[in-house]
């Protein structure tokens, strides 16, 4: 008996978009690709994990760096993170809310982390100095005001230092549990005087 070699089905194309929704949809599957493959994934495998042809891509974009460059800007851009902590439930309570707040603090630490480096810096937008405040992130400080020592863009700087601290893999040889994070950030760290 013979083994009847794998067919190659044909990849499921996706469906028509307007062009700004394409570009964002080819963006969305070229970022864990970069993430894998760094500068070194093809036109092909992005055109195939966003379900397009090679030929819709260079439609979309000039050329290979600028689609890179897109990927790059649309992974820095800080709206969606800012809707997420927006989006967490205010009836919750705040040390809740608060490691809610970290985890997502966290998971950006690390994406950009390993974006960054298989794409390279020298692909980083240079006009960022700082990071930038996050209003979100003080506003859910700013519902707690009274329990707060600071104002509350400091505790939110505060926050997202102290967690970029003990999770960006160049600082912390393990990542901390946000829960932790939170307990050092709200109650010390434990350790007797």
């Amino acid at each position: 008996m013979s083994v009847a070699p794998p067919s190659s089905a044909p990849v499921k194309r996706a469906p028509p978009l307007p062009p700004d929704q394409r570009r964002a949809a080819i963006i969305d599957a070229a970022l864990p690709l970069l993430i894998e493959h760094g500068t070194a994934v093809t036109t092909r495998q992005v055109a195939g994990a966003a379900g397009v042809s090679e030929g819709t891509i260079f439609n979309v974009f000039a050329d290979k760096d600028e689609l890179l460059a897109a990927a790059l800007e649309t992974a820095m851009d800080q709206a969606p993170f800012e809707q997420a902590i927006a989006n967490l439930d205010p009836s919750a309570p705040f040390e809740r809310r608060l490691i809610l707040a970290t985890e997502l603090i966290q998971r950006r630490i690390v994406d950009i982390w390993r974006l960054l480096s298989q794409i390279g810096h020298h692909r980083h937008p240079s006009g960022h100095t700082r990071l930038p405040d996050s209003p979100a992130l003080i506003a859910l400080f700013s519902a707690e005001r009274d329990r707060l020592r600071t104002d509350p863009q400091d505790a939110a700087r505060l926050l997202r230092a102290l967690t970029l601290a003990l999770t960006h893999p160049m600082l912390a040889a393990e990542p901390r549990r946000a829960a932790d994070i939170v307990d050092i950030f709200l109650h010390g760290n434990g350790v007797e005087p």
